[in-house]
């Protein structure tokens, strides 16, 4: 099967994720979160990427990024990735065991407008959703927690459009509606998350594979 093609240009938002091979825990202890923790640090300087969200699971994760300059979004995700998989099997003991994410990360163009707000709250939303926590801001490794309990202010970048002025109680209002659906949807079938008109311009402009929903929902746990 021909892999879908990957946008990499300056100027827009991406929607990531890439998930552990078979679903198994990476993220068991501090260690191992504050460990990924920094590499993204590290990634930021490297490429000097804007880092709008984001949210590290036991076993995926999730960023919302704000590339400058085109090709910037795969040098980051190559040297992520590739850094991360290298020093976990060499912290773990486990060089020469397999895979630790299950295959390429995906990426997902996304409107700059509210879409892109329903995407963060979507991924700040990951623990709360998980029952890990009682509010989204309580995840010690999410951007939610940067926001409101970090003096780290440098990690993350601005947002191009305004957060509510009512984060919090924004934040941790779970939406299972359509919203969240559709969020789902564009990570099942690659499909950039914007409006219908949006997404059909990215479509022609990327030379993407036109994808729209016809009936049922994607499977959950993303």
């Amino acid at each position: 099967m021909s892999r879908a093609p990957r946008v990499d240009v300056g100027g827009e938002v991406y929607h990531i994720i890439n998930r552990t091979n078979g679903r198994v825990k990476i993220f068991n202890t501090k260690e191992d979160y504050q460990h990924f923790e920094n590499l993204l640090k590290e990634a930021k300087k490297l490429v000097d990427m804007r880092i709008i969200a984001y949210t590290i699971m036991p076993n995926h994760w999730h960023l919302v990024l704000y590339p400058k300059k085109d090709g910037d979004l795969s040098v980051f995700m190559q040297w992520l990735t590739l850094t991360h998989t290298q020093q976990y099997h060499v912290r773990k003991n486990t060089v020469g065991y397999g895979h630790v994410y299950q295959g390429r990360y995906k990426s997902f163009l996304v409107s700059k407008d509210n879409y892109l707000l329903q995407l963060i709250r979507y991924v700040e939303q990951n623990s709360l959703r998980a029952k890990l926590v009682q509010k989204a801001e309580d995840w010690r490794w999410g951007s939610a927690w940067k926001r409101c309990e970090s003096r780290d202010i440098n990690f993350l970048s601005d947002c191009p459009i305004n957060l509510p002025s009512n984060y919090k109680s924004w934040l941790n209002h779970v939406d299972k509606g359509d919203d969240f659906e559709e969020i789902r949807f564009s990570v099942e079938k690659s499909r950039p998350f914007g409006t219908m008109e949006w997404t059909s311009k990215m479509v022609e402009k990327f030379n993407l594979v036109s994808t729209t929903r016809k009936g049922g929902r994607p499977k959950n746990g993303t």
